[in-house]
């Protein structure tokens, strides 16, 4: 890593200073987000991040693998493709992701009905979730989003989350948008209003669905 990096911007010893030098800039910080439940093409990062330029994302991929925050792969035959994936360093992120997260939605400017990804809809929900409830939960959730699919696996304390296929989940949420499934979340948006009107189905043990869905919450707003 070039260690020229820290006092680039502000001349500060200070750690907070420094993250904000190695991802401060506008799109850096949501490309890690992206990258947080595994590699992905440029092509995949550019269209979860849909207001982004291939350019602007060019330079902040090439400037966030400087920093040794992400890496890039070929991988084997038959896909050949270049991918992008985060350092051990840069998974190590994901608490700062969900702090800011967390700190934000104490603002009542906080729209949770606003469009977002089906990564950041994963995060959101490591999260938000209450950890002193989670271990009650018996069962593999599955999510698909879109094309995307996801398996959150409660456990005591903890909320792991993967890409995978939830074939052979207990329930599955499948949605069109993660906006849909945040509704439901986060914005009490009645499930039976989001499935009738929404696009939302609900597969399979729909009374775990709706337990597993209340384990969730937005903090009080303090601003």
């Amino acid at each position: 890593m070039d260690l020229s990096l820290h006092g680039k911007w502000y001349r500060d010893a200070c750690g907070t200073a420094f993250a904000m030098e190695l991802v401060g800039e506008r799109w850096s910080l949501l490309i890690v987000r992206e990258l947080m439940l595994g590699a992905l093409r440029f092509s995949d990062i550019r269209a979860s991040l849909p207001g982004i330029s291939a350019k602007v994302l060019t330079e902040r991929l090439a400037s966030l693998e400087e920093a040794g925050v992400l890496t890039k792969r070929q991988l084997p035959p038959p896909g050949k493709m270049q991918v992008y994936e985060l350092t051990p360093w840069g998974y190590a992120a994901e608490p700062l992701i969900q702090e800011a997260g967390r700190w934000a939605a104490q603002s009542s400017a906080h729209d949770p009905t606003l469009p977002l990804s089906p990564v950041s809809l994963m995060l959101s929900m490591r999260t938000m979730v209450d950890k002193e409830r989670v271990g009650a939960i018996r069962g593999r959730i599955g999510f698909v989003i879109g094309e995307e699919g996801f398996v959150a696996e409660p456990a005591e304390g903890a909320l792991p989350i993967r890409r995978a296929d939830p074939a052979d989940a207990d329930t599955v949420f499948r949605a069109p948008t993660a906006s849909v499934v945040a509704g439901g979340l986060y914005a009490d948006i009645p499930w039976d209003d989001l499935e009738r009107d929404a696009g939302l189905v609900i597969e399979g043990d729909h009374a775990l669905a709706l337990q597993y869905a209340g384990l969730f919450a937005l903090p009080p707003k303090l601003a």
